[in-house]
């Protein structure tokens, strides 16, 4: 049994992302968490304080139903502030990262890929990055980078980042149901197609990978590092 973590920017990335190889993860016994850093939902005001507490209450009620979908054993929350990780000093998102990386050792790591539109998605693969520093008698040997529906996607900026390229694929065909169901939690995330948060997004997508890989479905990575010790 090998304990995977999931680091996730925000409520619903974690299903986007990578939600199907978690179920596939689980059903084939490994320990499954997921951490969410940002706490959503705020960032839809003009303020912060905009967005009542009741409101964010409820995403997170929701993570916990997507979650048990899923298969992941525990959700953690950090409660950064939603789309505003650049106010935030990226040591105290470092130190909230590693102190979940002691307390769990997990073996395999999934987080956001670095090039992202989304801000709170490069801090958080920055974060990632610095909290799994091969130090020492470190745990984790494999670094995956997800993509993101309506952020990886929409980063035009070439030439300051590299769009995201694919060279991990995992065949979900047994295992979409699974983030399907889970994706239907998140009611005020899900958008109409063809936006790319949609539930049709998410089946074109899966397809998709799935094709350049010889599968009927597939969520696609890209490897950051693996340690072969």
């Amino acid at each position: 049994m090998k304990t995977v973590l999931v680091v996730a920017a925000h409520p619903d990335d974690e299903i986007l992302g990578v939600g199907a190889t978690a179920a596939r993860h689980a059903a084939g016994g490994d320990a499954v968490y997921a951490m969410i850093l940002g706490e959503g939902q705020t960032s839809r005001g003009t303020h912060r304080e905009d967005i009542g507490r009741e409101t964010v209450a409820e995403l997170h009620k929701n993570t916990l139903e997507s979650a048990k979908a899923i298969g992941f054993r525990e959700v953690f929350f950090a409660d950064f502030p939603d789309n505003r990780f650049d106010e935030v000093d990226l040591l105290d998102i470092v130190k909230a990262v590693e102190e979940k990386i002691r307390e769990l050792k997990p073996q395999i790591v999934y987080t956001h890929y670095s090039g992202d539109l989304n801000v709170d998605h490069q801090y958080t693969a920055r974060a990632v990055l610095t909290a799994t520093r091969p130090i020492g008698d470190y745990c984790v040997n494999e670094i995956y980078a997800f993509e993101t529906l309506s952020s990886s996607e929409w980063n035009f900026d070439y030439a300051l980042q590299a769009a995201f390229c694919p060279n991990v694929f995992v065949d979900i065909t047994d295992y979409y149901a699974q983030k399907e169901a889970a994706m239907k939690c998140y009611v005020s995330e899900l958008c109409e197609f063809p936006h790319p948060r949609s539930l049709t997004g998410m089946d074109v997508l899966s397809k998709t990978r799935g094709m350049a890989a010889g599968m009927q479905r597939a969520e696609a990575f890209m490897l950051i590092r693996k340690t072969v010790k």
